[in-house]
């Protein structure tokens, strides 16, 4: 125990986190010698160091490539947290060098993207056209962890009550119901009145089991003697779900707001149907005791006035 820590403390390197992080990236030592743009036994060699340097077996070597051991795992997510903080400091510091206002990393879901997060960006960008925001889209199951580790600053979208977490801070925004969505043109736009019957009919693109959506839509099925579909495409991605209503002809389930914007956009069409449940609301996500930069705090602002009702 005292030899790893005295390792983690002063003897371990960046070079041998970012060898780290690349071999778990890529697991394989070719690809990552390629991406570290060294050779192969360098490569070799260095996780040789590390390895002896901390007593641990950091990766299994086979044919196949390279997968991490337990005590690589452990390693791999100290490597990341370390990388990130670093990058951190390092845009903080040049930015003030230079007189530009910094960067601000976000994880966000689709249902806050096309609105809330675009406002709230544009209203950054006004204080400060300098300030850079890197955005990375996708659900609570792949940033979250992020978010954790210090690759995210913080984290936009639906704050489900199944990821509460004490180190984590959540603060609700406001509200967002769910609409039904089908491509323009599709046989169901020319219905008065479509009814759950209709598209339980019909494939359907539903949100990831993970999400609570899922489980209500199931139960609005089943409220009216129906069985959900059982042609459905599972996905929290909107690329996906566009893509599904236009090539399959599916009815898909998406934010009242954000489907108002692409319906304008000739997108997508919205059903004149109501979905009566209760969601969880839009908020922001940041990792309890960790100090945001100057930006980051800023965009937290610009959210909080972006949001209805802001």
């Amino acid at each position: 125990m005292a030899q790893i820590d005295r390792v983690l403390r002063s003897n371990i390197k960046l070079r041998h986190l970012q060898l780290i992080v690349a071999l778990d990236q890529f697991r394989h030592i070719g690809r990552t010698a390629e991406f570290l743009a060294v050779s192969q036994p360098a490569v070799s060699k260095m996780l040789a160091e590390v390895e002896n340097l901390l007593g641990v077996t950091l990766f299994d070597r086979s044919s196949r490539g390279t997968d991490p051991t337990p005590g690589g795992q452990s390693v791999i997510r100290f490597a990341r947290s370390v990388l990130a903080e670093y990058e951190r400091t390092r845009d903080e510091i040049t930015a003030q060098a230079s007189g530009a206002a910094g960067r601000t990393r976000v994880g966000a879901m689709v249902v806050a993207m096309p609105l809330l997060l675009a406002q709230a960006v544009k209203a950054l960008k006004d204080r400060s056209s300098q300030a850079t925001v890197l955005v990375e889209e996708g659900d609570l199951t792949h940033l979250l962890p992020k978010l954790r580790l210090g690759e995210l600053d913080l984290f936009v979208g639906r704050l489900e009550p199944g990821y509460a977490s004490p180190d984590l801070i959540a603060e609700a925004l406001y509200n967002e119901p769910m609409v039904v969505v089908v491509k323009p043109g599709h046989a169901l736009t020319s219905k008065r009145k479509p009814a759950w019957r209709d598209l339980a009919s019909v494939p359907c693109v539903m949100p990831p089991p993970w999400a609570s959506l899922r489980v209500k839509l199931e139960q609005m099925f089943f409220r009216h003697g129906l069985q959900p579909p059982g042609d459905i495409i599972e996905t929290s991605s909107f690329l996906a779900l566009s893509t599904f209503l236009r090539e399959r002809g599916a009815a898909g389930f998406m934010a009242r707001s954000v489907a108002a914007q692409y319906e304008r956009e000739g997108l997508v069409k919205v059903l004149k149907m109501t979905v009566p449940i209760d969601l969880p609301p839009i908020g922001i996500m940041t990792l309890r005791g960790r100090l945001l930069t100057p930006v980051s705090q800023q965009l937290m602002e610009c959210l909080r006035s972006a949001a209805p009702g802001g």
